[in-house]
């Protein structure tokens, strides 16, 4: 009987042991995924959620400083803030808040709308924020017309070169759970 004690002691131990061991995430590749994202209206808010809910990633919004007002985000206005950001290739408007803990990361999908064919600055302003050396990066989007991500692509690892950045891929604001988790299945 004592030693039928001590075997169901010694395998609740073990247990024990085992459960703290494990880690919170369950990614195929062992890796902590992030989903960070900016959103101006909504459609990339979406997407990020629903991708992170499908994944089990942790997920950051992307906010800026100043939010975005409908007039600045007036495209057909040379003046409003959004087209003097996008014209200007080194703006980075400021974010207010901050990812804690970025290198416990290694795997980040980033989420966007895209603006004038590429991402919004403020994206631009995160990425030089962090030290994304060794980390993949997955760009996707959100857009009414431009079909592809290749020039947000290109301007990312411009930006964080010592990172391996994947190419993206353009969702509709609508895109499924399923869908998306099939997708990011390929990484995790």
């Amino acid at each position: 009987m004592k030693k039928l004690l001590y075997i169901i002691i010694a395998i609740v131990a073990i247990v024990g042991v085992l459960a703290i061991l494990r880690p919170t995430k369950s990614h195929a590749s062992g890796d902590k995924v992030l989903v960070a994202y900016f959103s101006a209206t909504g459609n990339t808010r979406g997407v990020a959620e629903r991708l992170a809910g499908a994944t089990g990633a942790d997920l950051f919004e992307i906010v800026p400083e100043s939010l975005y007002t409908a007039d600045d985000l007036d495209w057909r206005n040379d003046k409003s803030r959004s087209s003097v950001e996008m014209g200007d290739k080194n703006s980075r408007p400021a974010v207010a808040s901050t990812v804690e803990d970025m290198a416990q990361y290694k795997i980040v999908f980033l989420g966007f709308p895209i603006w004038w064919g590429r991402e919004p600055s403020v994206v631009d302003t995160f990425l030089s924020a962090y030290d994304f050396s060794g980390k993949t990066i997955i760009p996707f989007a959100t857009s009414g017309s431009t079909p592809t991500t290749e020039q947000a692509d290109e301007n990312i690892r411009t930006i964080v070169p010592n990172a391996d950045v994947l190419t993206g891929k353009r969702f509709p604001s609508d895109v499924s759970a399923d869908e998306l988790k099939t997708w990011a299945g390929e990484w995790l």
